[in-house]
């Protein structure tokens, strides 16, 4: 076999984990009919623990429109290595590219949250995708933080408390950010499972995004309006898109997780005196305050 066949690229681009799906008639069927694929007219980024399942969930029963063949695709985060044949071997045949939709084409999306917090990857977006449409969903950034944690107690990637975690963050994280920006092809498992407080800084992030993007190509919501009126949320969604009026059979929050405890009150209030000064300068920036303590 030639060693650098198209099969040979497809199987050393490893497109989902196990040795068994590497040998999928249907994956390596996508991967050779990857140059006739879309790309994304749309991307859920973040963030992570946000409602960003639910809103996926809702948009790929939508008839005009395709997700991608799993949520999470990482492309631009963990996967950039791969390269755009990995990449568009997620996404429908004969998909159109960043152009508005017509009616009965649907369009492409997917919803990778560590988007929104990964620093390289708006510019390696921007590169790809320069009219691709941005949806950020910002849920109060102290429940955010419990929800991460308790998220990866269930993964079994975390083994302290949650006070012992958010004060072990600085040490964990520290010089990921840098270390990511001078070396493309870093991976930090660190910065993307252990960032419980800086990922709900929100406004360095979203900052960082509308320096690559104008801001007529994002909608930033709040989650909780997503999670208590789902229906004005998605209608929100929708328009921005330039989408039909479509209702899904159900609202609903998809995959909540339970926790095994509350958060500590005294916890809660020294997030909240802690996020608060970030929280300020995020409303500054969107011209709106949400309803957070």
């Amino acid at each position: 076999m030639r060693t650098n066949s198209p099969f040979t690229r497809f199987w050393h681009s490893r497109p989902v984990r196990g040795s068994r799906a590497l040998a999928s008639p249907r994956l390596w069927y996508r991967y050779v009919t990857a140059a006739r694929r879309g790309l994304p007219n749309f991307i859920i980024a973040g963030a992570q623990k946000a409602g960003t399942t639910s809103l996926f969930g809702y948009l790929r029963n939508h008839p005009q429109c395709a997700a991608s063949l799993t949520k999470e695709v990482h492309y631009y985060d963990k996967n950039f290595a791969r390269g755009g044949a990995w990449y568009r071997m997620h996404f429908p045949l004969a998909a159109p590219n960043s152009r508005p939709p017509n009616r009965g084409t649907p369009i492409c999306f997917e919803a990778s949250p560590y988007y929104m917090f990964e620093p390289r990857v708006p510019q390696r977006i921007r590169r790809t995708l320069p009219e691709v449409k941005l949806i950020f969903l910002l849920r109060n950034p102290v429940t955010r933080a419990y929800s991460h944690y308790q998220h990866s107690v269930r993964r079994r990637r975390e083994t302290l408390s949650f006070e012992d975690a958010i004060a072990a963050e600085p040490a964990r994280l520290a010089g990921e950010h840098e270390r990511l920006l001078a070396d493309a092809t870093h991976q930090s498992p660190a910065h993307q499972q252990f960032s419980y407080l800086a990922r709900g800084i929100y406004v360095d992030q979203l900052q960082r995004w509308l320096g690559e993007f104008p801001r007529t190509q994002t909608l930033i919501l709040q989650s909780e309006q997503l999670f208590r009126q789902p229906a004005d949320a998605f209608r929100r969604v929708l328009e921005f898109l330039g989408l039909d009026a479509w209702t899904p059979t159900e609202f609903g929050n998809l995959y909540s997780g339970r926790y095994k405890s509350a958060m500590a009150p005294e916890t809660r209030e020294r997030l909240s005196r802690y996020f608060a000064p970030h929280n300020r300068r995020l409303f500054e920036l969107l011209g709106t305050e949400y309803e957070w303590e």
